[in-house]
């Protein structure tokens, strides 16, 4: 495997058979919380406007994201995995918007395969991917860390690339230690910032065992987040 570690949002990514998109705090960690819950597909878009624009179309669908982390008048959901711990999606079409994730696996559609996560499902995704790229002899793969410059994402970033190369240098305590002292996350623990839940943190900072990776569809007019099943014991 050829493995590139990339951090930022803002240019489209070298050429890749696999982008995995990493979003922390809190993009993907809340994807993440609305398939454990049962949400039927995640469409992905760049602005506020295509999303009250999808609504338009689709009564149905509920809107959820954030600008700068907080949440966006007339959207049905923030971006907070506990929220969504509370909230009643099952089988529920989701748009999400945000600041660092959404806009990096949109610029990250030109690979093959495009997955994205957070430090919940991180494990699993790069256990997948190694799984795959044993049938790709020279596979290149784009780890994508979307803060630019912080080390939540980064570290994250470096645990899937420890975890697919078989490693075993990087601890889950230490990605979860750097997670939880990283600047994204200073905010949480800030009690003159109430707009941001403290116990969303538990949920950026756990693994959770599960079946399934989050892949970008793009078949369809707009990209989608979809669960994709894993069957083998070693994903």
């Amino acid at each position: 495997m050829d493995l590139n570690v990339i951090q930022g949002s803002e240019a489209q990514y070298p050429a890749a058979d696999i982008n995995i998109v990493i979003d922390v705090i809190r993009a993907f960690t809340v994807s993440h919380v609305a398939f454990l819950r049962g949400a039927r597909e995640i469409f992905l878009v760049n602005t506020v406007e295509e999303a009250f624009q999808l609504k338009d179309r689709n009564a149905s669908y509920l809107l959820a994201g954030e600008v700068a982390g907080l949440p966006i008048a007339g959207f049905d959901l923030d971006n907070s995995p506990y929220t969504f711990s509370q909230a009643d999606i099952a089988n529920k079409t989701l748009v999400q918007k945000t600041t660092n994730g959404v806009k990096a696996t949109l610029l990250a559609l030109n690979a093959n395969t495009t997955l994205v996560t957070g430090l919940s499902n991180a494990k699993k995704t790069a256990l997948h991917v190694r799984q795959i790229a044993t049938h790709m002899p020279q596979c290149r793969v784009n780890i994508i860390a979307s803060h630019a410059t912080d080390d939540d994402d980064l570290a994250c970033a470096e645990y899937i690339a420890d975890l697919m190369l078989d490693q075993h240098v990087i601890t889950l305590a230490g990605v979860q230690s750097r997670i939880r002292t990283s600047r994204p996350a200073e905010k949480f623990f800030d009690l003159q910032q109430p707009a941001f839940n403290e116990k969303d943190m538990a949920f950026c900072t756990q693994e959770v065992n599960c079946d399934f990776v989050m892949q970008v569809d793009k078949n369809l007019a707009l990209p989608r987040i979809i669960k994709r099943m894993t069957h083998s014991n070693h994903s």
